[in-house]
């Protein structure tokens, strides 16, 4: 077993953009793990529509 993981997990989140209102969006995480555990987040981006990435600063999460 590696002591130090980068693992990356694709998930649906619900989003709202300031232009679009509120989107359903796949995010990706891309994580760094200690011996199995989550320690810290490296970057999060997402896919648009039109098949760009962009990074989830722009958006707020939706509750």
């Amino acid at each position: 077993m590696k002591l130090v993981q980068i693992k990356r997990k694709t998930r649906s989140e619900n989003r709202y953009s300031q232009k679009m209102g509120r989107l359903i969006t796949k995010v990706t995480y891309i994580k760094k793990y200690v011996a199995g555990i989550p320690v810290k987040t490296l970057h999060k981006y997402r896919e648009t529509y039109y098949g760009e990435v962009k990074s989830c600063e722009d958006c707020q999460l939706f509750v």
